[in-house]
């Protein structure tokens, strides 16, 4: 008879199968040349989701941090943007100078950047017809060693009285 198709009954001294009570050593003590393979083979895969574990963590948890400094930035970036914005209004009107843009740029940068801009700085030049403002800065890391810049620009015409000389 083939080993492949033998069936295997363990049975305890007498003659009773093993019972639950007994547990699973105790049906392992008596498995077959089948049981004994799976177990070989398994005993190899011991250890393996640890392992699994210890490497796949911490990859998850810069991704995930990689994931808050991208959002941060684009917070930060919006934040800068809008103080450009600002700034660039009070620069364009007619009797509008730098240190006004400066003004209204940091006023949106004291009520808003609190937390995700550091560092930034309002540059407001205007000339005869054009006004242009510049706000630089940098993300908060949230990833260490990680500086992002931020960078928010706004430039327009300026406002200015243009006589009528077509005379009607």
């Amino acid at each position: 008879m083939d080993r492949h198709t033998t069936t295997h009954h363990h049975t305890n001294p007498d003659g009773a199968p093993p019972s639950a009570a007994e547990g699973p050593a105790a049906l392992d003590a008596r498995g077959g040349p089948d049981r004994v393979r799976c177990r070989q083979l398994l005993r190899g895969d011991r250890g393996s989701v640890t392992a699994e574990l210890v490497l796949a963590t911490p990859l998850l948890l810069l991704m995930l941090l990689a994931i808050v400094q991208f959002a941060t930035w684009s917070h930060a970036t919006h934040i800068a943007q809008a103080a450009a914005s600002q700034g660039l209004a009070a620069l364009r009107t007619q009797d509008g100078d730098p240190p006004d843009c400066a003004a209204a740029a940091r006023t949106v940068l004291d009520q808003l950047a609190g937390g995700p801009l550091t560092g930034a700085e309002v540059d407001c030049v205007r000339d005869a017809t054009t006004a242009t403002v510049r706000v630089d800065g940098a993300v908060t890391p949230v990833i260490p060693l990680v500086n992002l810049p931020v960078r928010g620009d706004a430039a327009g015409p300026v406002e200015r009285f243009v006589p009528d000389l077509t005379g009607g």
